[in-house]
C-alpha cells in the first residue's frame, strides 16, 4: 500500500545519528511518503560519525504540527540539540495533542521528556537513557521497537526495519 499523500516531518539537529536521520526516510520516500526536515535553523546538519548529512527544509518557526501526518525524531546527540530549544519542544507537545503517529528512536524520546509526553506511556529507547525516560513517568521495556497508541519507540540502529515497518503499520491505509 503506498503512503502517497502522506506527509512527514522528522526532527533534525546537530550531530543525529546517521542512519536512524537517512535510513527511515529512504524508506518512508520509497513507499510513497513526503518527508520535510525541520530543524532550528535552515542549514546542513552533518551526522554524529560523518556518515551522512541531510539539509533543514523547513524552521520550526515555518512549520504547524497540523501540516503532517506524522513526525520522527532521529537519536544520535541531535534530541538533546533540539531539547533546549523552545520552538522544537513546543512542536512536539503540540503534535502529541493531535494524537498521530510520532516516532522517536536511540535517544528521541528525550524531545517527549521535555514536552512531558511520556507519563504513563510504554516505551522503548537507548539504554543510557532508560533511568531519565522512567523519571518522566513512562515504562521502559527493553524491546527492539514498541507501540503505545500513537507512540512508536525504538532503541539503536540495528532496531531501523522494525521501526520502519512499525511507521509504515501507522500510516498505511485500514482495509
Amino acid at each position: 500500500m503506498s503512503l502517497k499523500g502522506k506527509r512527514m516531518a522528522f526532527l533534525i539537529g546537530p550531530a543525529f545519528q546517521d542512519e536512524e536521520g537517512t535510513e527511515p526516510k529512504k524508506y518512508l520516500v520509497s513507499k510513497g511518503a513526503e518527508v520535510v526536515y525541520v530543524g532550528p535553523q535552515k542549514t546542513v546538519y552533518r551526522g554524529k560519525y560523518g556518515r551522512a548529512k541531510v539539509r533543514v527544509d523547513k524552521t520550526f518557526g515555518e512549520v504547524m504540527p497540523s501540516e503532517f501526518d506524522a513526525v520522527v525524531i532521529p537519536g544520535g546527540s541531535a534530541p538533546e540539540h533540539l531539547r533546549v530549544e523552545e520552538a522544537a519542544v513546543n512542536f512536539v507537545r503540540g503534535f502529541m495533542k493531535l494524537d498521530r503517529p510520532l516516532a522517536a528512536i536511540c535517544h528521541g524520546p528525550q524531545m517527549l521528556i521535555s514536552a512531558d509526553s511520556l507519563k504513563g506511556r510504554t516505551i522503548t529507547c537507548y539504554q543510557g537513557i532508560r533511568d531519565d525516560v522512567k523519571l518522566a513517568g513512562a515504562n521502559y521495556v527493553d524491546e527492539p521497537v514498541v507501540v503505545d497508541r500513537n507512540l512508536i519507540t525504538s532503541r539503536k540502529p540495528s532496531d531501523i526495519p522494525m521501526f520502519n515497518e512499525a511507521i509504515y503499520a501507522a500510516l498505511k491505509p485500514k482495509d
